[in-house]
């Protein structure tokens, strides 16, 4: 095999309309849903060899079954550059909106989250490189596409890339559940990066001291504490919401 295997209807789909290189898609033989056959032309129009597969063959590739009848084998991701980022968002004419993951480890959070911060419209995601999840074939499956549709930058030091922010200019919020200043209370102006830690510990604490602002989500009941993707969700979209001047 040349590059990585990706799979799931939108995630292949979303490939196949982007810059990145594909070399074979694999189907399903019983698979005759109306979204695979555009899934197919699209392989067909770019010149990728279409092979039929059976299922078990399909769940043995991917390594799950949850592969919706569809596979696709592409060239390794491509992060983007985190100066080229920076100069992307300074030739806008807006101001930045950016989400910076500290050491999230499971792929489906790592992939929910970059689904959450393309519907928010974010102008990238910031990922460490070490002690924490990469691209991978399941995050990849459950950002639904997104990773193909928003700048994924990955960097040595997220504390180091919080100080350069900060420097150019934009405010850092934190989440923290600890905090006492309410994420719904909170002004969001100018050049804005969202912080989200890991699922155990949260923000690390070098990150931490970085931030201008750490903040939580309020609870009502139930359980201690949010799922990491779900606080970040509801975070950028709250941030979303002020930033554009959108009102209920």
């Amino acid at each position: 095999m040349k590059g990585e295997l990706i799979f799931g209807v939108n995630p292949v789909k979303e490939s196949l309309q982007g810059t990145r290189g594909a070399f074979n898609l694999y189907v399903q033989i019983s698979a005759t849903d109306h979204r695979v056959e555009k899934i197919i032309r699209l392989a067909e129009e770019r010149g990728v060899a279409v092979h039929r597969r059976d299922k078990g063959d399909l769940n043995r590739m991917c390594a799950s079954s949850h592969h919706q009848g569809i596979a696709l084998e592409v060239e390794p991701f491509r992060y983007t550059d985190f100066d080229d980022l920076l100069t992307s968002i300074s030739q806008s004419g807006s101001n930045g909106f950016l989400l910076v993951l500290d050491a999230i480890q499971d792929p489906h959070n790592l992939g929910a989250l970059i689904r959450s911060a393309a519907c928010a419209g974010v102008d990238g995601v910031i990922i460490p490189k070490d002690r924490a999840c990469g691209i991978t074939a399941a995050a990849e499956k459950t950002s639904a596409g997104a990773v193909e549709t928003v700048p994924v930058a990955m960097v040595t030091n997220v504390a180091q890339t919080l100080e350069t922010l900060k420097k150019l200019g934009f405010w850092i919020y934190g989440l923290d559940g600890a905090a006492r200043q309410s994420v719904y209370g909170t002004d969001f102006s100018g050049n804005v990066a969202l912080v989200v830690g890991g699922e155990g510990e949260g923000i690390r604490p070098l990150v931490r001291k970085q931030c201008d602002v750490v903040m939580s989500i309020p609870q009502y009941g139930g359980v201690s504490s949010l799922n990491a993707s779900v606080a970040g969700g509801i975070a950028l979209f709250e941030i979303a919401r002020k930033v554009r001047g959108v009102s209920g």
